[in-house]
C-alpha cells in the first residue's frame, strides 16, 4: 500500500476504489465499453471518484430494451456491491448484502446511483408488466421488487465471482495515489487517473470475462 498515506485516508480511498472498480468490472463483464477510473480522497476525507462506461448501445427489439436496462440496473448497483468486499484479504471476500443495500441507499455517495436505479425499475416494470392496472399500488410494489431482488441476485453473483478482480485493481489504485493541490488547498489531496489505455494493458481487465445479462 502507499506507505505515505494517512491510515484513515487509505480506509476511505480503499472504500471508493473498490466501489469505482465494482462499477468499472461489472460495465466490461455486461459487454459496456469502458474508459478510465479515477480517484481523489482529501485529509479530511472527502472523496470524488469515478468510472467512465459508455452508454451508447443499439437497440433494435423491445427485449434488447429490457436486457439493457437490466444490464444498466446491474452495473449501478456493482459499486455499492463492491465497496462491501475486504481490503485485508485478496481471495476469497464476498458481497455483504446488508452493507450494500444500506450503502446504496444511504448518504455514503451513493445516493446517485440508487436514484437512478429507481427510475430505471420503474421503467423496466412498465416494460415488462403492461397489464397491471396503474392504480394496484400492492401489485405494482411487488412486481417492483420481485423484478428488482431478481436482478440483484444476478448482479451479486458476478462481484462475488469477481471479488478478487475487483480488490487487485482497487489496491492497484490506491498504490498509484499522490498527494497534490486541489479544490483550493495547497497538498491535502491524495489522487490517481487510470486511463483507459492504462488499465486495457492489465492482465486482471484482459481476463474479466464477457457475460449474457440474461444468466
Amino acid at each position: 500500500m502507499n506507505r505515505n498515506m494517512p491510515a484513515a485516508v487509505q480506509d476511505r480511498a480503499l472504500q471508493i476504489a473498490h466501489h469505482e472498480m465494482g462499477h468499472y468490472v461489472m460495465a466490461r463483464a455486461l459487454g459496456f465499453s469502458t474508459g478510465g477510473v479515477t480517484l481523489s480522497v482529501t485529509m479530511d476525507l472527502r472523496h470524488q471518484g469515478g468510472a467512465s462506461i459508455t452508454l451508447a448501445r443499439p437497440i433494435t427489439s423491445m427485449e434488447a430494451l429490457t436486457t439493457y436496462l437490466e444490464a444498466r440496473m446491474m452495473v449501478l448497483m456493482a459499486g455499492a456491491m463492491g465497496q462491501t468486499l475486504s481490503s485485508k484479504q485478496v481471495s476469497g471476500s464476498h458481497v455483504d448484502k446488508s452493507k450494500a443495500v444500506a450503502i446504496l441507499k444511504g448518504a455514503q455517495g451513493a445516493e446517485q446511483d440508487y436514484a437512478k436505479v429507481k427510475e430505471l425499475q420503474h421503467l423496466l416494470r412498465n416494460i415488462t408488466c403492461q397489464e397491471t392496472d396503474s392504480t394496484s399500488s400492492e401489485r405494482i410494489a411487488a412486481e417492483l421488487k420481485a423484478m428488482t431482488d431478481h436482478v440483484w441476485t444476478r448482479a451479486q453473483k458476478i462481484i462475488d465471482d469477481l471479488a478478487d478482480t475487483i480488490t487487485e485493481l482497487a489496491l492497484l489504485l490506491v498504490e498509484r495515489m499522490v498527494i497534490v493541490e486541489q479544490w483550493g488547498r495547497s497538498a491535502d489531496t491524495y489522487e490517481v487517473v487510470f486511463t483507459r489505455e492504462m488499465l486495457e494493458r492489465l492482465p486482471a481487465v484482459r481476463a474479466v470475462p464477457v457475460l449474457s445479462v440474461c444468466m
